[in-house]
């Protein structure tokens, strides 16, 4: 998830979707897609998107109600899924494990108790994961809506940052603030939510703060990362200040008598993280609309209901941006 506080050194500034028309997005899928999860659970009841055999997909709800966004403003979106996760980061994961199995336990006790349905859906809600199941039938769906998707070999994030780089897209879109810390030169937030996205600048904010790429991830590595911990009372201020002063990671470290375990390693999964230039996509999308209701309404047994409007503008979408390649 990263660290929030990096928000106080980055460049960040609205970005309407009308100035977007025409561009391409690398999506941290897993980011975009626990972001639709989670909504989904919370205002939604369970036997919506549980079948008969008892398997959750709230999944297709949500990707059938967070694509319109983007066709309606001609963006087309390219989804980038994690492939495995560093051993630096278990311990990060092993957290995230141990914070959902205390919100199952309150689940628990929370529909045994006298609990409102309200409290009983936000619990609901923070103990989603992206399951087997979840995840195929998520890249089933946009196979069938033939939206581009690429596999990363480690961090989406990553993939997505190093593709933004190098220009094979116009953006990174994620919530989290590591895509600047990887180097992305634009990265779009806010495509969970309501409204428009937000960008954040690269270049800008290494012009603002007078930082170099690395001092950059040097500052985040002393603030804390999901790789380490941070120094105690170092935040974004001190940190940008502390590098000013001595340089780098280093050179702060031994000038304050502290030391952070695999340092460099942690340094280089940012500066030269895991990604593939072996990917492949066509932005001429041609979506099988009616595989696609037949998948979420009848193999996944999801009321047509609960889709159709979803599904409705993103045949609209096909009217109002005159996309040829819809056709």
């Amino acid at each position: 998830m990263g660290n929030a506080d990096i928000r106080q050194l980055a460049v960040i500034e609205p970005k309407p979707f009308e100035e977007l028309a025409g561009s391409v997005v690398a999506i941290d899928a897993h980011n975009w897609l626990y972001r639709y999860l989670t909504t989904t659970v919370r205002f939604t009841s369970g036997s919506i998107y549980t079948t008969d055999a008892g398997r959750e997909v709230p999944n297709l709800i949500g990707v059938v109600q967070g694509l319109p966004k983007f066709f309606e403003a001609d963006v087309t979106p390219i989804f980038v899924f994690d492939g495995g996760v560093t051993d630096l980061k278990e311990d990060e994961v092993e957290s995230r494990r141990e914070q959902r199995e205390r919100y199952e336990d309150e689940l628990e006790a929370a529909r045994a108790g006298e609990a409102d349905a309200a409290e009983v859906s936000t619990l609901e809600s923070r103990t989603q994961r992206l399951t087997e199941t979840i995840q195929t039938t998520t890249r089933e769906l946009l196979g069938l809506l033939d939206v581009p998707v690429v596999e990363a070999p480690a961090e989406g994030e990553a993939q997505a940052a190093y593709m933004a780089r190098y220009g094979d897209v116009d953006y990174a879109g994620s919530e989290d603030y590591d895509a600047l810390l990887l180097g992305a030169p634009y990265t779009l937030r806010g495509l969970t939510s309501k409204g428009d996205p937000e960008c954040m600048y690269f270049e800008r904010t290494l012009d603002e703060l007078g930082l170099t790429w690395e001092q950059l991830v040097d500052a985040a590595i002393l603030m804390g990362t999901d790789f380490n911990e941070g120094i105690d009372g170092i935040g974004p201020k001190t940190a940008v200040k502390l590098l000013r002063e001595h340089g780098d990671l280093w050179a702060v470290l031994d000038a304050r008598g502290e030391s952070i375990p695999n340092a460099d390693r942690i340094r280089q999964l940012f500066l030269e993280p895991a990604v593939t230039d072996g990917y492949d996509y066509d932005t001429e999308i041609t979506p099988d609309m009616a595989a696609a209701r037949r998948y979420v309404t009848d193999t996944w047994e999801v009321p047509a209901e609960e889709v159709e409007r979803g599904f409705e503008r993103i045949e609209e979408s096909v009217v109002q941006t005159g996309l040829d390649r819809w056709s």
